[in-house]
């Protein structure tokens, strides 16, 4: 399998110069790694590195786009000292995405910045279904959220205070994983999507790009041989490193690990420097149907 991590020597969050071979790679589907890149916590915001700091009712602590603060149990005090420790990555990982890919940043692009996360959790300890465990390889789709085709863009930080790395599996390129499972996916049909759009199942109308997306992921993590044979590379993320990666075109598995930093942003397949390399285009090509009409 080709490499799949692309290590980049850097400590600092503002990327002086964009570099073609990092945009191309990022696009395919690679991982951009910053092994000395780090988000660093202010001496009074270490209170907030244990697991105790989040609601049991919320799987993640997050900032919306509105600067408000969700899942995290504290008094009004920590509830505002821990949305500005959030606050203060999220502006870190925009000005990491805004250097490396300027294109991103034009406000003709459509990017659109979803919600800050914290994760205190272990992962080793949750108990989820298996569509939801995140320890099976997969590509993110989600079931009430059609997307049309629109990118899922995501950098990771590692914030772990006892060097503990975030360990991953991450998998082969998205075309050899859809021309592998497609064959095996459901039919799309339009009038169920209408009755989960009319039963407010979804959000929005879910289209045959959506259909594809979803029943990808839930083959992929359904499928234990593929899990466990599938090609494969097992990558330690050092605590005190951030990495960057396409969820919805980059296999992956998170094994191990605790205390992360997330930020998604959200990118029209149209707005990539090279819009043929997206799982949308991928799909459109394999199928030779449009998939969001």
């Amino acid at each position: 399998m080709e490499q799949q991590i692309l290590d980049i020597d850097t400590a600092d969050w503002q990327i002086s110069t964009p570099n073609s071979a990092w945009i191309s790679a990022l696009e395919a589907g690679k991982v951009l790694y910053f092994p000395r890149l780090s988000f660093t916590f202010l001496d009074d915001e270490r209170r907030f590195l244990t697991p105790a700091i989040r609601d049991p009712k919320s799987r993640n602590i997050s900032l919306d786009a509105n600067g408000q603060l969700k899942g995290a149990l504290g008094d009004a005090a920590d509830q505002a000292a821990l949305a500005s420790m959030i606050g203060r990555f999220r502006t870190q990982a925009q000005q990491l995405i805004y250097s490396l890919l300027p294109a991103y940043a034009d406000t003709r692009s459509g990017l659109r910045l979803a919600p800050t996360s914290y994760r205190p959790m272990q992962v080793e300890t949750r108990a989820q279904s298996w569509r939801a465990d995140d320890r099976r390889m997969h590509v993110d789709a989600f079931p009430s959220r059609p997307n049309y085709g629109e990118r899922i863009l995501r950098v990771f930080a590692n914030v772990n205070p006892d060097g503990v790395p975030r360990v991953w599996r991450v998998g082969e390129p998205f075309e050899d994983v859809a021309r592998r499972f497609l064959p095996r996916v459901k039919k799309y049909s339009r009038w169920q999507a209408q009755a989960l759009n009319a039963l407010h199942v979804t959000k929005s109308f879910r289209s045959e790009y959506d259909h594809l997306m979803l029943q990808l992921h839930d083959a992929m993590k359904s499928d234990l041989q593929y899990q466990k044979e599938g090609p494969q590379v097992t990558q330690p993320f050092a605590a005190g490193s951030v990495w960057v990666c396409f969820s919805d075109q980059t296999p992956h598995a998170v094994m191990s690990g605790q205390y992360m930093m997330e930020q998604t942003l959200h990118l029209p397949a149209a707005r990539q420097y090279d819009p043929d390399a997206s799982p949308l285009a991928i799909l459109r090509r394999i199928t030779g149907r449009a998939l969001t009409e």
